[in-house]
């Protein structure tokens, strides 16, 4: 199973439907809150290639991008794919 990310806010709306979307799929991810961490939230700027709004996804170390990104690769038929591969 493949390493999946979110850096989140709390309160954000789009970090919710990225962990729903994922949740549903029964994916397993590990979230990261960037809420109140100044080292966090520059770790993510740092990975995301300098994007700071959140959430901010990765699969395997590979930037995604956010909730749109996230939902564009399900509808597309690409995220179970991406998942289902070993990190």
């Amino acid at each position: 199973m493949a390493k999946v990310e979110i850096y989140t806010t709390i309160a954000c709306p789009f970090c919710t439907r990225a962990v729903r979307l994922l949740s549903a799929k029964n994916i397993d991810f590990e979230k990261i809150d960037v809420t109140l961490s100044t080292a966090k939230r520059q770790a993510m700027r740092t990975r995301a290639n300098g994007r700071s709004s959140v959430p901010q996804i990765f699969i395997n170390d590979d930037h995604i991008g956010g909730y749109d990104d996230l939902f564009r690769l399900d509808q597309a038929g690409h995220l179970d794919n991406l998942v289902s591969m070993a990190s």
